[in-house]
């Protein structure tokens, strides 16, 4: 016979792994993620370079409505926003499993009924884990198939640019925005319809770094005045939701001492009177995350600058200026 004790304790014990189930959903939130908008290439991957060779993660949020011309690309976009196992139906059977074990427990069934519980729960485990590595083996087999024929015509017109960045870089030494390793033009994929490649200049690709420290900085000052000059209205929206849950939380997350590293980009086109531009770019930054009301650190070092690898759309309406359209993260 079980005492009342033993009882009561591992219906404590049991309750607080349930809830812990319950709260592992959101551990992993930070700021971040991929969001914006690309024209007509919104869905559509872009190209490789030699800054982000991998698979760039697909836009997560969008305002621009997917008419599903570009099947392919809406697959990947789809397994970046399922739930994870431990939220919707697999956590909440697992959780009722749980729960219903601790109440036989308490009706008299004793570790019996517990016991075998936990031995189902341990199978649903075993099959769940099976299946999210069967789906994730074939989204990355289908994810890595069109890489290799898109990345030798990025990386071609890449070095076209790269040498002309160079030569100017001869004739005009006290260029200040200069990018180290910064390629151009088009990335060669398949433009979507009623589009055309472009090729920028190096105005251009001073502006896209100038941009670069502007948002950043404008984020972490929570400067939204800022923000509209150096964004599109769809970015500012999704930028002042995260400053206010931040503010919500009692956070504040400041970036500075931004540095570019190392640029390509991966494609520029043409859309009726509007251009836009996604450029691969590696930089360091200080980036923290601190208690509004003390000042403490939370999360990040403020000692030491982090590198962080994004590919940036930036776009302009009839040659005005550039404004950032979209983030993804390599």
């Amino acid at each position: 016979m079980i005492s009342r004790t033993s009882r009561f304790a591992t219906l404590f014990a049991g309750l607080f792994l349930a809830f812990s189930m319950v709260a592992i959903d959101h551990a992993e939130a930070r700021r971040g993620g991929s969001f914006g908008s690309r024209g007509t290439r919104t869905f559509h991957s872009a190209p490789p370079t030699r800054t982000a060779p991998a698979p760039t993660a697909p836009l997560e949020r969008s305002m621009t409505p997917n008419t599903g011309v570009n099947t392919p690309a809406r697959q990947p976009q789809a397994g970046l926003q399922r739930p994870g196992f431990m939220s919707g139906f697999g956590g909440t059977m697992i959780r009722g499993l749980l729960l219903g074990g601790l109440i036989g427990l308490l009706v008299g069934q004793g570790f019996g009924g517990l016991a075998g519980m936990f031995g189902f729960l341990l199978q649903a485990l075993l099959i769940g884990g099976a299946i999210m590595l069967a789906i994730r083996f074939f989204r990355s087999q289908s994810a890595r198939g069109p890489a290799p024929a898109l990345a030798g015509a990025g990386y071609g017109q890449a070095s076209r640019f790269e040498n002309r960045a160079m030569a100017q870089q001869q004739t005009d030494p006290a260029r200040s925005f200069t990018i180290p390793g910064f390629g151009g033009g088009s990335g060669g994929g398949s433009p979507a319809a009623g589009s055309e490649d472009i090729t920028l200049a190096q105005t251009d690709l001073d502006a896209f770094q100038q941009l670069l420290t502007d948002v950043q900085e404008a984020f972490g000052r929570e400067d939204h005045a800022a923000l509209r000059r150096a964004t599109t209205p769809e970015m500012v929206s999704y930028l002042s939701e995260e400053l206010a849950d931040n503010a919500q939380k009692g956070l504040r997350n400041e970036v500075s001492d931004i540095t570019l590293l190392q640029a390509d980009i991966a494609e520029s086109w043409r859309e009726d009177d509007r251009d836009y531009a996604t450029a691969a770019l590696r930089y360091e930054s200080r980036d923290v995350t601190r208690e509004r009301a003390s000042g403490k650190i939370v999360e990040g070092d403020g000692d030491h600058p982090t590198e962080t690898t994004e590919l940036w759309t930036f776009t302009r309406e009839n040659g005005s200026n550039w404004k950032l359209s979209a983030i993804q993260q390599a």
